[in-house]
């Protein structure tokens, strides 16, 4: 009888624990996350985050709105100021994920799980213009002078002197007997010569071809002195745009900026530069902005989204990118939700719509991660 008993009460307690599970998992067709509302902390990093009229966009946004969408989950956005508030919200799953432009690391991983890789980037510098100054300093002036088109120029024109100091000599030295012998003689005609394309003649040559010569020198040099003219102020001009700042080779003895807890204040730790850490890219730049600082060194997209609005005519990123890197959605280690939102994301790459998000913000793609 009490085995009986038994049995029907095991009977009992499978069925119902049979039934609990068929309740947790979502019915065959259904999105996986339906019902379920995510805490998603994120930060304001154009053009990743951006915040218009109180509503949250940007190319982060909009994709983990897609994402939602996808997996049918609602969305409650957590707002923090600083990249490490952020990490701190996933560690105490104060909230669910964290999107923004977050670097995936070994040393993050060791605390947090990555979904696949949303964005490639890398790291970059930004500077001012070096003639932000305004007008040409002596060292824009000395840069100029000696850049290569303008040493090319004057090589062509010290060539062109000796030549036409040599021809000059060779008819001439008949004529007159201090020009027979080649020294002296060379230097009255490399000085005749000089004089002649400065569009002056310190005195008359005797043959009739060198008076020729002397002639096409004068009409010429106005061309000459033009075109060195506008040589000497394109090499300015572009010196003025330039820094003397194009690598992390350059840095060390300047005063860089970047953000705390980024992967770009790692980064320069391990190259020995003492860089001033910001709590918000904004005010590293302003920093820069205000001569505080000589370089920010952040990650790449978002310097470029810089200088091309609020910092526009006022910065320059310079050089090329290094230490790639990819973004990634955090989670807490073990999330449930972590496999879904991948598979969501791989349909988003499949259909096409990771890339409209992409060149929505980004242009042609070429950078997304793949």
């Amino acid at each position: 009888m009490f085995a009986w008993r038994g049995l029907s009460a095991a009977f009992l307690m499978a069925a119902l624990l049979g039934s609990a599970t068929a309740q947790e998992k979502a019915p065959a067709g259904e999105a996986p996350l339906a019902g379920k509302t995510l805490i998603v902390a994120t930060r304001l990093l154009p053009p990743f985050v951006v915040k218009r009229d109180g509503a949250l966009s940007g190319f982060s946004v909009d994709l983990w709105n897609a994402l939602a969408r996808e997996a049918g989950a609602q969305t409650q956005f957590e707002e923090v100021a600083t990249l490490p508030e952020m990490l701190e919200a996933v560690k105490e799953r104060k909230a669910d994920l964290a999107i923004s432009a977050i670097s995936i690391t070994s040393q993050r991983e060791e605390a947090f799980d990555f979904s696949q890789p949303i964005f490639d980037s890398g790291l970059q510098i930004m500077v001012r213009p070096s003639g932000d100054a305004g007008g040409f300093s002596l060292g824009g002036i000395w840069r100029a002078a000696t850049s290569a088109p303008v040493l090319n120029l004057l090589a062509v024109l010290a060539a062109l002197v000796l030549l036409l100091a040599h021809i000059v000599w060779f008819f001439d030295r008949r004529h007159e007997e201090k020009h027979k012998p080649y020294f002296p003689g060379i230097f009255r005609a490399m000085y005749w010569s000089v004089g002649a394309a400065g569009g002056q003649q310190p005195f008359a040559p005797h043959s009739a071809f060198a008076r020729f010569l002397g002639a096409l020198s004068v009409f010429t040099s106005t061309i000459v002195v033009a075109y060195f003219t506008a040589a000497v102020t394109s090499a300015m001009t572009v010196n003025q745009l330039k820094s003397d700042i194009s690598g992390p080779g350059d840095l060390p003895g300047r005063k860089v900026a970047t953000v705390v807890g980024s992967t770009s204040a790692t980064y320069l730790r391990q190259l020995r530069i003492n860089a001033k850490e910001f709590p918000t890219i904004a005010e590293a730049c302003n920093s820069l902005i205000s001569q505080e600082t000589d370089a920010v060194v952040y990650d790449s997209p978002v310097l470029l989204n810089y200088v091309d609005n609020e910092g526009k005519g006022q910065a320059i990123v310079t050089g090329e990118i290094f230490r790639h890197e990819a973004y990634g959605i955090l989670f807490p280690p073990a999330s449930a939700v972590r496999k879904p939102l991948d598979e969501a994301l791989l349909k988003l790459r499949e259909n096409g719509a990771y890339e409209e998000i992409y060149k929505k913000w980004f242009g042609a793609v070429g950078s997304a991660a793949q």
